[in-house]
């Protein structure tokens, strides 16, 4: 059975490099969404976090320094501005995100998306 496979990849990361090359490994080329060129938008990001049942922040790379110059540490932010601002700044997106047979998993360590294939 064939399945789509979709990887929200950055190829200076590692991690992301370890769980593409991961991946091709398993027989299965995905789909390759360079997500710091070709972001996500607002409805695809809130089914990503949906997916993997996780909150924006838990989604964040809080150490990212636009987390803190945009002010991103705010407890009173609202879901849609975190959103908002990961659409906005997609470098605060963690990586990779993979996504498949309606299931997604963070790729950190790279064998945690074998979980969905």
């Amino acid at each position: 059975m064939r399945v789509d496979v979709t990887i929200y990849h950055n190829p200076h990361c590692s991690k992301s490099r370890e769980t593409l090359q991961l991946l091709r490994d398993q027989g299965v080329e995905p789909a390759v969404i360079e997500y710091l060129k070709n972001p996500p938008g607002k409805r695809q990001l809130k089914k990503i976090l949906s997916l993997l049942g996780m909150s924006p922040r838990e989604l964040m790379r809080t150490k990212e320094v636009v987390y803190k110059e945009a002010g991103l540490d705010n407890p009173n932010l609202s879901r849609d501005a975190l959103i908002t601002t990961m659409i906005e700044y997609p470098i605060l997106i963690e990586r990779p995100i993979v996504l498949a047979n309606g299931k997604a998993a963070l790729g950190r360590p790279p064998e945690r998306i074998l979980e969905i294939l």
